[in-house]
């Protein structure tokens, strides 16, 4: 397997993919290797049987979703092809259909009840990014100094999903809350302007995402809020909410980031009617009970 993952890593490497994909596909990619050698077969005689056999195993007894196993699939479609040059046969190994559920978004009044709620600067901070700049979980934690510009109210993310670079708008109510923060935890600090916004408990790291998803969850948890409510949720307010306040949707895809336009017309079905000023036909024409 060592022989493997260094020509796994050195494709990686050059092709310039970010860390997080480099590890998302060896993960599963070993996790698939070590299912393969648990049944004493040999990682050179995989054959498509094997891997329907991984894919009903996920399925059916690791209980995984469809969007799950098919990042799976995608991992083991590249070591097969990649790595053990074989050809791939979508017919015989297609992808899983997924359902499509639209992500809970909660009105204005519940997400500035989560911010106000948050009594750590720093987390304040983070979620009024995540909601104020429509930023992804791991762009928000991965914010160097040097990103964010109160001249121009920008916010600068770099390297994300799809290796790519974009500015999204920075709200003046998140700049102050990033004030306060700057003040009480880097000001005394001998910061660089590339050091981490917001550092991890080992400062030459960022924070980890997986605490900034807990700090959420608690937050959620302590209100009572809806129990599908997550750090990404705010991400989506941002997309529904500037829609409604008849932001168009070009500008919106720019700020989130999204490959397609299409992406970003999903939120359409996510929007307050009432707020779109869309009336029933039924109140329109109906003048009230008969007497």
């Amino acid at each position: 397997m060592q022989q493997y993952e260094q020509e796994l890593c050195l494709y990686f490497e050059l092709k310039g993919a970010p860390d997080s994909s480099k590890e998302s596909y060896l993960r599963r990619i070993h996790a698939f290797i070590n299912f393969i050698q648990n049944q004493n077969k040999c990682i050179e005689d995989i054959a498509e049987g094997d891997i329907q056999q991984y894919i009903i195993y996920l399925k059916n007894e690791k209980g995984l979703s469809a969007g799950t196993i098919n990042n799976y699939i995608s991992g083991i479609k590249f070591f097969y092809t990649y790595i053990l040059n074989k050809e791939w046969n979508p017919k015989k190994i297609p992808r899983m259909k997924r359902p499509h559920h639209f992500p809970v978004v909660p009105p204005k009044q519940d997400v500035l009840a989560i911010l106000n709620a948050t009594a750590n600067l720093k987390h304040k901070a983070i979620l009024a990014l995540i909601y104020g700049s429509g930023l992804r979980v791991g762009e928000v934690a991965k914010l160097k100094i040097r990103d964010i510009c109160s001249k121009t109210m920008r916010v600068r993310v770099e390297h994300a999903k799809h290796n790519t670079n974009r500015y999204t708008i920075l709200s003046n109510t998140a700049l102050e809350v990033l004030r306060e923060y700057f003040r009480a935890y880097l000001s005394s600090t001998d910061y660089k302007p590339e050091d981490w916004l917001f550092p991890g408990q080992d400062k030459s790291k960022h924070i980890h995402v997986k605490t900034i998803k807990n700090t959420l969850i608690k937050l959620r948890n302590r209100l009572q809020l809806d129990q599908n409510i997550s750090a990404h949720t705010l991400r989506h307010c941002f997309a529904t909410h500037t829609l409604e306040d008849g932001v168009d949707p070009v500008f919106i895809q720019q700020m989130l980031g999204h490959k397609s336009i299409k992406t970003t017309m999903t939120y359409l079905h996510m929007t307050s009617k009432s707020l779109m000023g869309i009336k029933s036909p039924l109140d329109t024409c109906y003048d009230g009970p008969t007497k």
